[in-house]
C-alpha cells in the first residue's frame, strides 16, 4: 500500500505539468486583461505606461508595475491552487513538496 502512495506521488508532478501550464497561461490572459481595464478606470487611457516611454514619469510607470504585478500574482495564485485543490480531490495526493515557496 505504502509502495503505490509513493509511485502516485512520483508520476503526480509530470502529470500536473499540462494542467499548471494551462491554468497558468489562461490565469495570464485574465490578469492582462484585468489591468487593461483597471488602468483604464484609474487614468482613462487605453494604453498603460512603459518602462520605457519617454514622455510618462517614474511614478506613473512604477504605479502602473506595481498594480500589473500585483494583479498577476493574485492570478497565478489563484489558478495555481485551485488547480493543486481540483488535483488532489481528483487523486488525492496533493501535487506540492509540501516545502512551499514558487518554483
Amino acid at each position: 500500500m505504502a509502495k503505490t502512495i509513493k509511485r502516485k506521488k512520483l508520476k503526480l508532478p509530470l502529470g500536473y505539468k499540462p494542467l499548471g501550464f494551462a491554468l497558468g497561461w489562461a490565469s495570464g490572459t485574465l490578469a492582462g486583461l484585468a489591468f487593461q481595464k483597471t488602468w483604464k478606470a484609474i487614468r482613462q487611457e487605453d494604453n498603460a505606461p512603459d518602462a520605457l516611454d519617454r514622455d510618462r514619469g517614474w511614478t506613473e510607470v512604477l504605479v502602473a508595475a506595481a498594480i500589473q504585478g500585483a494583479l498577476f500574482a493574485v492570478a497565478r495564485s489563484a489558478a495555481d491552487r485551485a488547480g493543486a485543490t481540483a488535483v488532489q480531490r481528483r487523486t488525492g495526493v496533493w501535487p506540492g513538496d509540501g516545502k512551499g515557496g514558487r518554483d
